[in-house]
């Protein structure tokens, strides 16, 4: 299994990483992360890894001068960077260190997927030779079947590997079709193993999903097609009652078309989740009836999720979900990809709400959700995930109520942060004793309310310093510092460097 270390100045997107690739599915595991590129340095010089996911901007230490140090004592380190910037100058220092990719962010997980499959090859040439079982034989067949639909595989290379492995790609056309099960798969895979010995056109295999991929080798465009289709209709009536959906991608030539194929069938796919299931869904149908592009991506009104989390109002949060999901529904050009990544977002702002609310992380509670999300067949299934993650987090807040004194300074604390605060001038207002309330509130949240205070204001500055064009002296003030050398004092002592280096890395 190799490992993984991944390294943003953004929590989310590592929360995000953590939960959306399932890691051990590709023989991978993450052995750590850091917000920082010196904190990494320092993670990686005592847990080694094989691959590294970084982000390029970050305070202290930056994502390149983070390479250039790993590789030092790591020359085989594989990396990948992630980054908000589109730049050339960037790019062209990535590539100069040997980087894996480049991805932007946000980060497409059907890319950075991809990016990991490249990686572990890489990765697995470096093994010494060994005899092959016939599960090994499998695996390298479709190993090598899935890099060719997915256009990662030099010319030479496929064609020394389908002559050791007796793989035939020499018709003019081909048109891909994947199967997906919910019971067990394998009487699905045995079916077409079986096809495939009487007809040599037809080429099954696994693909990186767990999907039976079957890609049909075509003389004719149109008479391939129908056969294709009249196969997969008799499949699909032989292994009822088991529900398979299947869908088929576009016919294309042989040679540079071929990815499209794949991709097509993998993306028809995807509307199972918006359709009523026909017996087969045909991208080339799916074309002329709906078009299948891309939507302006509609940002996710979360301030209202938070207030009613903060207010437990659990009735209220399932009826927001299925009036958001019911609007994604109505938007022009929708993709199902497009729905499932904003029940992803959900469930990491869940998350991460509750972990604020907290001050403490709770994985656990959401993590089938996440499986759950990818897995989901229906609009209605997607937004129950995401209700039930509602229901996990209120839950979690209301077995762990503190003090009602000191829910209602918190909530008094973060709706006046940017005030003069003082426990003195608290214990006034809730008429109770400064050194007992300073003692409570120790007590309930670990942290001395100084020490709270600071941490609050300075994460507000740090969004302020990201999301407007404030000065910083502005921020200060804003946040609560009267004195803006106190506020550098603050900032530097939670963040590592001043705001204004802060505010010029972004």
């Amino acid at each position: 299994m190799y490992r993984v270390f991944i390294v943003d100045d953004e929590p989310f997107i590592i929360e995000g990483l953590y939960d959306i690739i399932d890691w051990s599915a590709y023989g991978l595991e993450i052995v750590g992360s850091a917000e920082n590129g010196q904190d990494a340095l320092g993670a990686l010089m005592e847990s080694s890894a094989d691959i590294l996911l970084t982000d390029i901007s970050m305070p202290i230490m930056d994502g390149l001068t983070l390479i250039r140090e790993a590789r030092k004592f790591r020359p085989d380190l594989k990396v990948i960077i992630l980054s908000g910037y589109n730049e050339f100058d960037y790019i062209k220092s990535g590539l100069k260190l040997g980087v894996e990719n480049y991805l932007l962010k946000p980060i497409n997980i059907d890319e950075l997927q991809e990016t990991l499959v490249g990686t572990i090859d890489k990765l697995n040439t470096t093994r010494p030779d060994r005899l092959f079982s016939d599960y090994d034989i499998r695996i390298l067949r479709d190993n090598i079947l899935y890099r060719w639909l997915t256009g990662r595989i030099a010319p030479n290379e496929l064609s020394e590997r389908t002559d050791m492995l007796d793989i035939h790609l020499d018709a003019p056309y081909l048109v891909t079709a994947v199967l997906r099960t919910e019971s067990q798969f394998e009487p699905s895979y045995e079916a077409a193993q079986r096809l495939a010995v009487q007809d040599s056109s037809m080429l099954p295999f696994v693909d990186i999903d767990g999907d039976l991929v079957i890609v049909f080798m075509l003389e004719d465009k149109v008479a391939g097609k129908e056969k294709a289709m009249s196969i997969l209709e008799n499949m699909q009536k032989r292994l009822a009652p088991s529900p398979v959906r299947i869908s088929l991608g576009s016919v294309e030539a042989m040679g540079e078309g071929v990815p499209q194929s794949y991709a097509h069938a993998k993306k028809a796919q995807e509307y199972f989740l918006l359709l009523d299931e026909p017996a087969i869904l045909d991208y080339e149908l799916l074309t002329e009836k709906r078009g299948i592009e891309n939507i302006a991506a509609q940002p996710l009104n979360w301030s209202s999720y938070s207030k009613l989390i903060k207010a437990k109002d659990l009735e209220s949060l399932h009826a927001a979900i299925d009036a958001d999901f019911e609007l994604y529904q109505t938007l022009e050009g929708v993709t199902p990809a497009y729905i499932q990544s904003m029940a992803i977002e959900m469930m990491i702002r869940f998350k991460m709400e509750l972990k604020e609310i907290k001050q403490a992380d709770q994985p656990e509670l959401y993590k089938a959700g996440f499986v759950q999300i990818m897995q989901a067949e229906t609009i209605e299934g997607l937004a129950a995930v995401v209700k039930e993650a509602a229901a996990l987090t209120v839950d979690s807040l209301m077995r762990d109520v503190k003090s009602p004194i000191i829910q209602q300074l918190l909530g008094y604390v973060h709706e006046n942060y940017a005030q003069p605060l003082s426990l003195k001038s608290l214990s006034q207002q809730y008429n109770i004793h400064p050194v007992y309330l300073g003692h409570l509130f120790q007590k309930e949240t670990s942290e001395t309310f100084t020490e709270y205070i600071n941490k609050y204001r300075i994460g507000k500055a740090k969004e302020m310093l990201k999301e407007t064009q404030l000065k910083v002296q502005e921020i200060a003030m804003k946040v609560g510092y009267w004195e803006t050398g106190y506020f550098y004092k603050q900032f530097k002592k939670y963040v590592g460097i001043s705001p204004t280096d802060y505010k010029g890395l972004l």
